[in-house]
């Protein structure tokens, strides 16, 4: 591949690290130059395939020499074509298997399981990308391919300040509210558009892709959690972050993995309180994306004492509200059927609050109410 680099300039691919790793933070436009190269030893060109093996020597040297952190901390310096080229290499480092070595098989490769073992460093740097818009985009996508892997989540969610204070990868151990992952709430609500976005699309991913994290690190954050979500995403200002909010608030209790958050969010009074002032929304997707939490308390069979009172003391009010909620709606039977649903379940509740009785282990809240949409 020498025609890559010039016959008279060829630099090997350990050569093509080093060099980057230092231009970096001293010289833009040789770090650009560099980056199209490496790109092209991982990629090869429209003529010639890439070389395994200088694929391989090149993944071995930015592993030995530390390039893809730097590489992350450095990522808003670079031009934007080089960005780009970033994200590639970013992306076919973390895909890379040495020749002869079985893809179905279960080890990870090579850059990845350095990352999670070694540089978890990495991982959260690419996160705080999104601190600038520069290097939010690339930074992005590339977090959402390494999210396909439990062990990448698990390095964000257990993300705490202090050095070494992800080892191990806790998910079960109550957080500060002070680790990366705790940062997204910000990005999404006070990012400039095109940052709030994207943060919204890798914090989703975070939230949906490994359920059974998930489902243990809401429940032992649940009051963290859900502080920040409701007052930060659900009251946003911004109309596409409030609906998306509402929308994914939607899909996690709705999510049988999920079980367990789903009975304790219902079970608060406030919360409901939050979703009724979502019907009175003047736009009619939030109004829409409220309904489908709104539903979640109603089909609750156990609902709480501080629930009940709430629907009960409002009960007038919602039997002359629900008929003409959204009345335009003519075509979608399914939310047609639960609205009737939900009429009829606020009707029929006694006079007075009832003590839940015992919840089943799984199940309850469903009956008469769809699943995510």
């Amino acid at each position: 591949m020498a025609f890559l680099f010039g016959r008279s300039r060829q630099k090997s691919p350990s050569d093509l690290v080093r060099h980057l790793k230092t231009a970096l933070t001293t010289d833009a436009e040789d770090s650009a130059r560099l980056l199209a190269q490496m790109k092209l030893v991982l990629q090869g060109s429209h003529d010639t395939d890439a070389s395994p093996e200088q694929c391989h020597q090149l993944i071995t040297g930015m592993i030995h020499e530390d390039l893809l952190l730097h590489l992350a901390r450095n990522l808003h310096n670079l031009p934007f074509e080089s960005r780009k080229d970033a994200q590639v290499i970013f992306s076919a480092a973390f895909r890379f298997r040495p020749p002869g070595t079985n893809p179905i098989a279960a080890e990870l490769p090579p850059a990845l399981h350095h990352v999670i073992k070694n540089r978890p460093e990495v991982v959260i740097t690419l996160c705080r990308a999104y601190d600038r818009r520069e290097s939010a985009m690339p930074a992005g996508t590339v977090l959402r391919e390494l999210l396909k892997y439990e062990a990448v989540a698990a390095i964000i969610l257990a993300d705490e300040p202090g050095e070494g204070s992800n080892t191990g990868m806790r998910t079960d151990v109550p957080q500060t509210g002070q680790g990366v992952f705790w940062r997204f709430f910000d990005w999404i609500d006070k990012g400039a558009f095109e940052v709030s976005a994207d943060a919204f699309t890798t914090f989703r991913d975070l939230l949906t892709k490994h359920k059974t994290l998930i489902s243990r690190y809401l429940s032992t954050n649940f009051d963290l959690f859900f502080a920040r979500y409701n007052g930060t995403l659900v009251q946003s200002s911004s109309y596409v972050t409030k609906r998306q909010s509402i929308k994914l608030l939607g899909e996690i209790l709705l999510d049988r993995a999920n079980y367990t958050v789903m009975t304790s969010y219902v079970d608060r009074g406030d919360h409901l309180k939050l979703c009724m002032n979502l019907l009175k929304d003047e736009r009619k997707m939030v109004q829409y994306e409220g309904f489908h939490v709104f539903k979640v308390f109603v089909a609750n069979p156990h609902k709480s004492l501080a629930v009940q009172r709430i629907l009960l003391n409002n009960r007038d009010r919602l039997l002359r509200f629900l008929p003409e909620f959204l009345d335009e709606r003519t075509d979608d039977e399914q939310f047609l059927d639960e609205k009737t649903f939900l009429i009829n379940q606020i009707r029929n509740m006694p006079a007075q609050p009832v003590d839940p009785v015992a919840r089943p282990r799984e199940g309850g809240v469903g009956a008469g109410v769809g699943g995510p949409r």
